[in-house]
């Protein structure tokens, strides 16, 4: 079973980044299709940014255009998550996730992904 593990999370100030990232283990990352999804508490979980498992293809929620940029590195078998001009609205806990259908990036739903990691929380306060 493919096993995903996201880290980088933590607390930022407004106007602040991070970085996250999703690394895999016992299996290859270059087939799947990967997500990054969020879930701020009393809320629905939400994808943020998908990626087609070339790369060659994204998402990205209409909230985070402009500020977040995914990205993956298939020879190290991990994919990432830039954050900037980081908002308290952004706090949450952010997941990755794995799709193994070629077109899942296009829609970005929670619903697509089959293999999901265990999430890693980013807190955005002064």
């Amino acid at each position: 079973q493919l096993q995903l593990v996201e880290s980088g999370g933590g607390l930022v100030q407004p106007g602040g980044s991070l970085r996250l990232s999703c690394a895999a283990s016992k299996f290859t990352l270059d087939y799947y299709t990967i997500g990054w999804f969020r879930q701020a508490p009393g809320k629905e979980r939400e994808g943020v940014s998908c990626i087609s498992s070339t790369g060659g293809s994204t998402n990205y929620a209409d909230s985070v255009k402009g500020r977040f940029t995914i990205s993956r590195d298939n020879a190290k078998n991990a994919v990432y998550l830039q954050m900037n001009s980081l908002k308290p609205e952004d706090t949450a806990v952010y997941y990755c996730a794995a799709a193994t259908s070629r077109s899942s990036w296009m829609r970005c739903r929670t619903v697509d992904f089959g293999s999901w990691g265990q999430g890693t929380q980013v807190t955005v306060s002064s």
